[in-house]
């Protein structure tokens, strides 16, 4: 069979544990979506936008932890999976991209759906496969198997990422009527093995004696994914020593009773003599990105004697500009290790208990605030996302989408007694292009109430997350119509142009009802503070359908109410 070696591939996949595969439709990649669509042990489901497709398999490999296959015909149809892939670059999701190609002695000749394929997404993947063009040779058979199986273990190997596959094809793309599509019964399979990521005693011994020279430790916590193994340890860790524990809510880290969630707030309205009496000796931090901008500057400002970053392997990042050692281990495997670090009386201690009490008096002064803030009748962005956020059921999946969503999201935070619920966010780059539907793929793998939290540019530009054959079950949609981006209208530089309004805000007029016409979802408008209760608790109604909360609200209004809760931080420290 002339397209037996491609064939092979699906089959291949699925023994590797690839059971999600995402397509869009197209006649060139026609021998992969036969392949993929045929085989029984592989979910494949077809999205007309590429753009959206990357995306939705995203939402699949968050769900299931495993690399998700992504195929598409050639031509500018692999450049819209672009955005996608960067994300899962950065954020160290596993995709395999299968992309079908002409041969390469048409390329740049005028023939149709036809660019420069090979190495597209540069350094956006771990890395670039091209397949031969030949299919049939004993050659070219055994090098699609190794190309696919080394693929797919790069992917799967920390940090994990997408990989890139470009296929030529010769046309006939289709099968003879009478041609069954059959799989070789016989197909290596190769694996790697990897590290266990474990510190050795000399090494343990050796940062811990460093750590008992430092009197004013702390912990941080970029985005993470949800780790109920080093929830427990971090909390029984902190129970014992008295570090404070600075996590963004993307950290999934919010079961951790001694969290601090609050210091985006509080480290942009104190004091700097406050500030420099937070400042650590040694800090320990863990996760990709933080989204707290006050924490970082302050954190570049006023940099500590030591800053050991946690991080098994990869580029190191340093975004606090401090790194002063790069600890070759998982989070859970470090605290582990340090969870018996002695914790006996003395003046050393007592120390560091006074540097944490600092760090609590600066959370519980947000907590006062936010507590009375929030009592206020009037309806604004960020007292309904407090409001869905309190009433998240357990074992939920919450998504926040970009810009002002997964900031409200951050400032409010989550409390210890909400379990098993699971943060999300397209944190890598941080665009808003693909958040709805990394959200909807989630989804589509998954039984579990999935909660969207987004702005209106990033909701109507992802629109077509949901133009598909797919039912969505149970996703709750908040969506916050201001009707334009508000960011632009909070942040230092752009409010105060007098372009603002058109070229940076952009304001818009749409609002979700048609949308939800058009794809038979529940639309709840919500424009008066009188409506809350009622449309929240029909919100909260889970019966198998989607459902978007439109909320309705100004941009000025959101501008000073939450002005007004920073005025009154700042206000505290006056007194």
């Amino acid at each position: 069979m002339r397209f037996q070696a491609i064939y092979d591939i699906a089959a291949l996949c699925a023994r590797k544990g690839i059971t999600n595969a995402v397509l869009s439709p197209g006649s060139r990649c026609a021998p992969l979506t036969l392949a993929f669509t045929r085989h029984p042990d592989i979910h494949s489901r077809t999205i007309s936008d590429e753009r959206s497709a990357g995306f939705i398999a995203l939402g699949l490999a968050q769900e299931s932890r495993k690399a998700v296959s992504v195929i598409c015909t050639s031509g500018t149809a692999v450049y819209n999976l672009a955005p996608a892939v960067a994300e899962a670059f950065f954020s160290e999701t596993p995709l395999v991209l299968l992309t079908a190609d002409r041969p390469a002695e048409w390329i740049a000749q005028h023939d149709g759906q036809t660019i420069y394929q090979s190495e597209i997404f540069g350094k956006h993947v771990k890395k670039s496969y091209q397949l031969p063009q030949d299919y049939e040779h004993h050659d070219s058979q055994w090098a699609i198997n190794r190309i696919v199986n080394e693929a797919i273990n790069l992917a799967m190997s920390e940090p994990r990422g997408p990989v890139h596959i470009n296929a030529p094809f010769r046309e006939p793309l289709y099968p003879e009527k009478s041609e069954d599509i059959t799989y070789s019964s016989s197909i290596r399979i190769y694996d790697e093995t990897s590290g266990d990521y474990a510190l050795s005693e000399e090494v343990t011994e050796k940062l811990t004696r460093e750590w008992e020279t430092y009197h004013h430790v702390m912990i941080a916590a970029g985005q993470s994914d949800a780790d109920p193994k080093l929830t427990e340890l971090l909390n029984s860790f902190l129970k014992r020593h008295d570090i404070p524990f600075v996590a963004d809510v993307i950290a999934n880290c919010h079961e951790v009773e001694k969290t601090l969630k609050h210091s985006d707030f509080f480290l942009g309205q104190a004091t700097e003599a406050v500030k420099k009496s937070l400042t650590p000796d040694l800090l320990i931090t863990f996760g990709q990105s933080m989204i707290s901008k006050n924490t970082k500057l302050f954190l570049r400002k006023y940099s500590p004697k030591a800053h050991w970053h946690i991080q098994p392997s990869g580029v190191v990042t340093d975004p606090f500009k401090n790194v002063t050692k790069v600890i070759r281990t998982t989070p859970y495997k470090f605290f582990s290790r340090f969870a018996e670090l002695p914790s006996h009386e003395s003046f050393e201690n007592q120390r560091q208990n006074n540097f944490n009490k600092l760090w609590e008096i600066e959370e519980r002064r947000v907590s006062r605030v936010l507590a009375d803030e929030l009592k206020d009748n009037s309806l604004t962005e960020f007292k309904i996302v407090a409001e869905v956020l309190a009433k998240l059921p357990e074992g939920c999946n919450l998504h926040l989408a970009n810009s002002m969503s997964v900031r409200y999201a951050n400032f409010i935070g989550l409390v210890a007694k909400q379990k098993g619920i699971r943060v999300f966010s397209n944190r890598g780059t941080s665009g808003i292009d693909g958040c709805t539907s990394t959200a909807v793929g989630q989804l589509l793998s998954s039984d579990k109430p999935t909660f969207l939290i987004t702005g209106d540019v990033a909701f109507f530009y992802d629109r077509n997350a949901f133009w598909h054959n797919y039912p969505i079950k149970d996703l709750r949609v908040l969506l916050l119509n201001n009707h334009g981006g508000l960011i632009f209208n909070m942040i230092d530089g752009p409010a105060s142009l007098p372009e603002s309004k058109e070229y940076f805000v952009t304001n818009q007029k749409l609002t979700a009802k048609k949308l939800c016409e058009e794809f038979g979802f529940s639309h709840l408008s919500l424009d008066s503070a009188k409506k809350t209760r009622n449309l929240l608790k029909d919100f909260f109604d889970f019966d198998g359908t989607t459902k978007v909360l439109e909320v309705e609200t100004s941009l000025e209004t959101n501008k000073t109410y939450f002005e007004s809760i920073k005025a009154k931080i700042r206000q505290t420290y006056e007194r």
